[in-house]
């Protein structure tokens, strides 16, 4: 832990140790991520900045999985045009991810790094899991 924060970029991030935070299924396969707070992460970061992150993840999944007019006429126009449509504009689905990952690299700079950890976006894991790096130990170093 007497790292400096600025070091904290050179630490590979494949040998830090990994805190997941699963799927919640308890409303079917919607996709969100669990609430519960990880012990691995105590001490690290509060319970409430967790849980205000994971929660603003799972409106923005949601929201990105929400069918609406606009979502029915970009499935129609992809079918109409035989799917040539989606080389020229972005679904819903597809700006979503991009509001997600923005989000994520914006609470990666003003949350996470600072207290020595690095969120993951959960597209990088194939939606599974929120996956959470402690930059401060080397992995098997807890």
């Amino acid at each position: 832990m007497g790292q400096k924060m600025d070091d904290l970029s050179r630490i590979p991030v494949n040998q830090c140790p990994k805190v997941f935070v699963q799927r919640d299924y308890t409303n079917g396969t919607q996709l969100a991520f669990t609430t519960k707070f990880p012990q691995e992460l105590e001490g690290k970061i509060d319970v409430q900045t967790f849980q205000k992150t994971v929660t603003k993840l799972n409106a923005m999944y949601e929201e990105a999985e929400t069918l609406s007019g606009k979502t029915y006429c970009e499935s129609c126009l992809a079918c109409l045009t035989a799917y040539l449509s989606y080389i020229c504009i972005s679904t819903h689905y597809e700006q979503m991810l991009k509001k997600i990952r923005a989000y994520v690299n914006e609470q990666n700079q003003n949350v996470y790094q600072p207290r020595g950890l690095l969120l993951i976006d959960p597209v990088e894991r194939g939606l599974r899991v929120l996956e959470i790096c402690i930059l401060t130990e080397q992995a098997g170093g807890r």
